[in-house]
């Protein structure tokens, strides 16, 4: 989750002050004195919209870093027997995986794991201090197996794409609705004012909080192909269905019906549409339901 959000608050960042930027420079020429060019200002937005995305995903690794204190551990010199433990499991399942062995690292916090990086041949692994101290090796290998999992589906470089296209409307349209309020609302003729620019900030941010609910859609798909795809590496469901009723705090066959990840009581809940993991429980059950591997 933690990923997802820097991720997306990164990807925002950058899509301001490249837009900004842009506009005060000058770059890209879609007003005319007969009205938009839309054909440039999707080209425009198309420009802005994937370099905020690509920026955002060259930069995870180093990103998540140093959000989360992560200490990559040296594959040749491991502090201690578990350090070892933990390079070798991850090294075993990026070769199965048929990926590049990522970096691996650990981090103070809660049980919590996360994978990032630009490619499935350069990424990394962390996992918590917490999860490796409240979870049997086999369990901690099955989310060690999530992860890498993620980097196999190449779940980093198709959000970055998603990302990308949905960045371009959000400028696109953004641009369109302001510049309509200035000049129909406001009655505007002489080149654009404020409104424009007031209107055009407030569509981004509402625009891209609602581009934010299809990336949260994405991301809970792939949290399941994630799951499936720990048990394929593991060959067995069993690891990953523990794992995950430990993360819940309950026993995976007594799970509460309304039960659901990072506080989400139901799905009649709003935050529910952007939650970027789905709840425990389904999770739990779609491993159930999946065929036996």
């Amino acid at each position: 989750m933690k990923r997802i959000f820097l991720f997306l608050l990164t990807n925002f960042a950058v899509l301001i002050v490249l837009s900004a930027s842009m506009s005060v420079l000058g770059v890209g020429r879609f007003m005319t004195a007969n009205g938009l060019d839309l054909t440039q200002l999707l080209i425009f937005s198309a420009i802005i919209g994937f370099t905020g995305s690509i920026i955002s995903l060259l930069i995870s690794k180093w990103m998540a870093k140093q959000s989360t204190g992560a200490r990559v551990i040296d594959p040749q010199a491991p502090a201690n027997a578990k350090e070892a433990w933990l390079v070798d499991t991850v090294h075993q399942l990026a070769d199965r995986a048929g990926i590049g062995r990522p970096e691996v690292a650990i981090y103070e916090g809660a049980p919590n794991a996360f994978a990032t990086g630009a490619s499935r041949n350069n990424s990394l692994v962390a996992v918590s201090t917490g999860l490796l101290t409240s979870m049997t090796e086999e369990e901690v290998a099955a989310v060690l197996g999530h992860e890498v999992a993620h980097v196999a589906n190449g779940d980093m470089i198709t959000l970055t794409l998603i990302q990308g296209v949905l960045n371009t409307f959000v400028v696109f349209f953004a641009r369109i609705v302001g510049y309509f309020v200035d000049r129909v609302v406001l009655k505007n003729d002489r080149g654009v004012g404020m409104g424009y620019y007031a209107t055009v900030i407030a569509c981004e941010i509402v625009f891209g909080i609602l581009a934010s609910i299809i990336v949260a859609w994405f991301s809970r798909q792939r949290e399941y192909r994630a799951d499936a795809g720990s048990a394929n590496l593991l060959g067995s469901r069993e690891p990953m269905i523990r794992a995950l009723a430990r993360l819940g705090g309950v026993e995976a066959g007594e799970l509460p019906k309304t039960f659901e990840a990072s506080g989400i009581s139901g799905k009649r809940a709003i935050s529910a549409m952007f939650a970027s993991h789905p709840p425990i429980q389904a999770r739990i059950n779609a491993l159930h339901a999946a065929q036996r591997i």
